[in-house]
């Protein structure tokens, strides 16, 4: 991959909060080392047992692992209403490109597992513009704060609970680029105020997931250094931070030869991830789409760290046992045009797509973190095809 030099955005840094004015070369990093926030000695201490909640050893593995696997968590009438309402948003697409002119035919014959491959095929990206929907439906705020999930997440970061401005439908179609994920922290992606704050994950599949579909594997206990390794921008033809294992050996201590785990999850499951634990999703070499989505908490004391666009959304209060949650401008807001917002002042003119609607590129403020060592369709959108403007390329 071509090295195209290192870039050191001023502007980031002239925007930087106060917990973010040191920094040493780039704007992600940090010299910061904060273990004991990620790992066993960050436990909160649980003396009432709820519906739902793990067994000791399952937390503690979190804790100490950086992940846990957690089967036959979730029932068929928790799940089935997501996958409705994934359909009613793949049959929305297809209505809106086929009257666009911009495939065939709907593809309607088709089943849940399938039928955006099919678009796919007649629109390359389409995938990407579902992605970017960031409607979220009731079944999604249902399943995110589940009374038996939110138990859990209670085991690991206590009982005041915030659900996290970054949720994410992953619409993994069979041998696409754009939905294997590479190697990466979480925090890789958010600001540094996120560097400091335990932000668990939970990654729920809608169908079994395995190697050969593309499930995720993990770099066991990754997250006991409490460092973000240094990562690039972007992978391949995506949007995506990348990490590299060279880097992952060095910064955090992973031992390659022993410490990639492979994480099957059976449909019904989760896989708890910590936020500092470098992960990546496998190529789905499947004929179906790997579905599945991904929610986040944290407490609500604490920064979300995504660069004051949005801040997260209280969910549950020790303070107010009846907390009602008021999603009002929470569910409907567009992420993807805030994100692409956030990076106009990189740029001369931000060139307004032919088509916003059928945009399949993203843009975000990690950009501005990192090596850009990759240009793409995604970067491109931040020059316009001009020379950057919001940075000045050293030599290599």
């Amino acid at each position: 991959m071509p090295r195209l030099g290192r870039i050191v955005s001023n502007i980031y840094k002239n925007k930087m909060t106060t917990a973010e004015s040191s920094t040493d070369v780039l704007p992600g990093l940090t010299n910061e080392r904060h273990p004991d926030i990620f790992n066993l000695k960050a436990r909160p201490k649980v003396t009432e047992k709820k519906p739902g909640q793990l067994p000791e050893h399952m937390i503690k593995q979190f804790f100490e692992d950086g992940y846990v696997i957690v089967k036959d968590f979730f029932t068929k009438e928790e799940l089935e209403p997501c996958k409705k309402a994934i359909e009613r948003f793949v049959d929305q697409l297809a209505h809106k490109l086929y009257n666009a002119g911009k495939i065939d035919e709907l593809y309607s014959g088709y089943g849940f597992f399938e039928r955006l491959t099919k678009i796919e095929n007649d629109f390359p990206g389409a995938n990407i513009v579902l992605h970017k929907y960031g409607v979220l439906p009731q079944a999604f705020k249902d399943l995110w704060t589940n009374e038996r999930l939110l138990n859990v997440v209670e085991q690991l970061i206590g009982p005041d609970i915030a659900g996290h401005p970054v949720w994410n439908l992953r619409t993994k179609t069979p041998q696409n680029e754009a939905t294997t994920v590479p190697w990466h922290q979480d925090t890789a992606y958010l600001d540094r105020n996120s560097y400091t704050v335990l932000q668990p994950t939970a990654w729920i599949p809608l169908l079994d997931v395995n190697a050969d579909n593309g499930c995720m594997q993990v770099a066991h206990r990754g997250h006991n250094t409490g460092k973000v390794a240094r990562h690039q921008c972007c992978y391949g033809k995506t949007w995506y931070v990348m990490l590299e294992e060279e880097e992952m050996a060095k910064t955090l201590e992973v031992d390659l030869d022993k410490d990639i785990v492979t994480c099957p999850v059976p449909y019904g499951g989760m896989l708890l991830l910590n936020n500092m634990i470098p992960h990546r999703s496998l190529p789905n070499m499947s004929k179906q789409i790997r579905w599945s989505l991904d929610f986040r908490w944290q407490t609500p004391d604490h920064s979300a760290g995504f660069y004051g666009m949005k801040d997260h959304l209280l969910f549950r209060t020790s303070k107010d046992p009846d907390h009602t949650i008021d999603w009002t401008g929470f569910d409907g807001d567009d992420r993807w045009s805030k994100q692409k917002d956030s990076v106009k002042d990189l740029q001369d003119v931000l060139p307004n797509a032919e088509d916003a609607d059928f945009d399949t590129t993203i843009q975000g403020p990690w950009m501005k973190k990192w090596d850009l060592v990759h240009h793409n369709q995604h970067t491109a959108k931040l020059t316009d095809g001009k020379q950057l403007s919001w940075h000045a390329p050293t030599k290599a």
